[in-house]
């Protein structure tokens, strides 16, 4: 009856049994994801190096611009799901990526008082506006090639999230080496490369797609607002979106008040409506949830010093020489994309295997498991800085030991944390319990900035120099997140009580939470279509 629906609602051409359409996005979404993970493995280089920003300066914009990468995604999944449909929100997003990666070529002279400073700052705002056009309604797209109870569904996730992460990976090794080698316009131009491939794909794969992500009423898009179009009237929402976002990536200031006004707000309305709106078990189903969301913050602002003080930290104070080649450190932010590919399908099955015996921690577990790992991450790396001596490069191999840690306490909360989200939250409020999920994990991405900031001065004006600071900041930041995970898993129980787990609800999803993701590397953005089963890390 499954294969039936499905074929019904699928039909054309296969490929390896399952419709052309889904690697035609395989592909698309794989060169995007080049482009944004090389573009950001090189980054804080980028502002330290060519436009000389002091530390401080450099991590804050790195995590407001993180933090607004989060952000956009839930605007863009709204307008495709109301007005354009996810194919026209996606080939959208692509061109102001694709626009916005192009301008990131334009370097200049450099240094605080050139003129091009203006025209990355716009660079940056194309392209956090064309992530959100993209990245959440792409992979809506891949679900809705499957019919409901279809059984390759989850394993077309599987590949989805294959492309995702080989694009991340080659990304960081490609546009790293690039443009730490020869100069940043080759890193950012092969970056903008992929992003045109990943475009070029998409249009050509159209008929591919089936009918598929198209506008829920197209009619109404020739109707006319303020004498506009409403399809060019969202196009140019989106450039308005731009300007915005233009302004923001420069105040980061205000970039960091926004989110505490609307975290606020967003809380409040929520423990409003779980206490005065809904029965016994929404409401806990709710505070559960709730308490998984308080967690983000902590969790992602330790994560992503990947990319802002820890990738300094690797270029100054470690060791990179390999086989007699000294490995720009930019690359190394491709471990994490490599690890996940190689680990996410045993964590997959790892959490199959439990469960069938009754030993598969909870949910509220699994995260704490994350957060411990994630300290000892850290923990592990000030080990290797202090056996290696004050004044000597760390060994190389302890990169690779953080960034293993970081990725298996990754795929114990990210995917597994999504897959809770749409389980524990009531029909009506999927969508506001994503886009609170993502709106913490922008505050999370923001207050790593500001993390990033207390590693301060570590030495980049003498190679070798006491990384003191850096170090005394994150052995305090794993303590606490050892901490934090310990306190979670003691509470558990009381967090699994609250969640209802034995009573099913037509829309709650019984799958088991975390076994079908393999996972991304800091994944802007999802879509709640996509999540009624697979999930996506982060």
């Amino acid at each position: 009856m499954a294969t039936d629906a499905a074929n019904a609602t699928v039909g054309g051409k296969t490929f390896l049994g399952h419709p052309r359409g889904l690697f035609v996005l395989f592909f698309a979404e794989m060169w995007e994801r080049f482009s944004y993970y090389g573009m950001r493995a090189i980054l804080i280089f980028y502002l330290l190096q060519h436009w000389l920003f002091a530390e401080d300066r450099a991590y804050i914009i790195y995590g407001a611009y993180t933090a607004l990468v989060y952000i956009t995604p839930v605007i863009g999944g709204y307008l495709a799901d109301r007005y354009i449909g996810q194919r026209k929100a996606v080939q959208y997003g692509a061109v102001l990526l694709v626009i916005g990666h192009g301008l990131m070529a334009f370097e200049g002279t450099g240094g605080q008082d050139s003129p091009y400073l203006n025209v990355f700052w716009l660079a940056l705002a194309f392209i956090i506006m064309g992530v959100g056009f993209l990245k959440a309604n792409i992979s809506a797209i891949v679900g809705q090639l499957y019919g409901q109870g279809d059984p390759r569904r989850d394993p077309a996730f599987t590949i989805f999230y294959m492309g995702i992460n080989l694009g991340a990976a080659f990304g960081s090794l490609l546009v790293g080496y690039l443009g730490q080698t020869y100069g940043w316009a080759y890193g950012f131009g092969a970056a903008g490369v992929g992003m045109l491939l990943g475009l070029i794909v998409f249009v050509w794969g159209r008929p591919t797609l089936l009918g598929r992500g198209e506008a829920p009423d197209a009619a109404a898009l020739k109707r006319p607002v303020m004498g506009v179009p409403l399809e060019w009237m969202v196009y140019l929402s989106g450039l308005l979106g731009v300007l915005i976002v233009w302004g923001l990536i420069q105040y980061q200031e205000v970039v960091g008040g926004l989110l505490a006004l609307f975290g606020a707000v967003v809380v409040a309305y929520l423990l409003f409506t779980a206490v005065f709106k809904l029965d016994r078990i929404d409401r806990d189903r709710i505070l559960a949830a709730l308490f998984l969301i308080a967690l983000q913050p902590l969790f992602w602002a330790l994560f992503e010093q990947a990319g802002s003080s820890l990738n300094v930290y690797t270029d100054e104070q470690v060791n990179r020489e390999i086989f007699g080649w000294e490995v720009p450190a930019s690359m190394f932010q491709s471990i994490n994309a490599i690890y996940i590919v190689l680990l996410g399908p045993v964590f997959a099955g790892l959490w199959l295997f439990l469960a069938r015996r009754g030993w598969e921690p909870s949910t509220p577990a699994k995260f704490g498991l994350g957060l411990m790992q994630l300290g000892a991450g850290f923990l592990v790396l000030v080990a290797g800085a202090a056996a290696a001596g004050t004044g000597n490069l760390t060994p190389v191999i302890f990169i690779f030991l953080i960034y293993l840690l970081h990725t298996t306490g990754e795929l114990c909360l990210s995917p597994v944390g999504l897959s809770a989200m749409t389980k524990l939250a009531p029909a009506r409020m999927v969508g506001l319990m994503m886009g609170t999920w993502f709106l913490a994990s922008a505050a999370g991405n923001f207050i790593g900035g500001l993390i990033a900031q207390a590693t301060g001065g570590h030495g980049a004006e003498v190679e070798g120099a006491s990384a003191t600071p850096v170090m005394d900041v994150y052995g305090t930041i794993g303590w606490v997140a050892i901490g934090v995970g310990v306190a979670v898993i003691a509470v558990s129980p009381f967090i699994k009580r609250l969640m209802h787990e034995d009573v099913d609800n037509e829309h709650h999803d019984r799958a088991l939470a975390g076994q079908h993701e393999i996972g991304e590397p800091a994944a802007a953005g999802v879509h709640t279509e996509q999540e009624k089963k697979p999930g996506e890390a982060r």
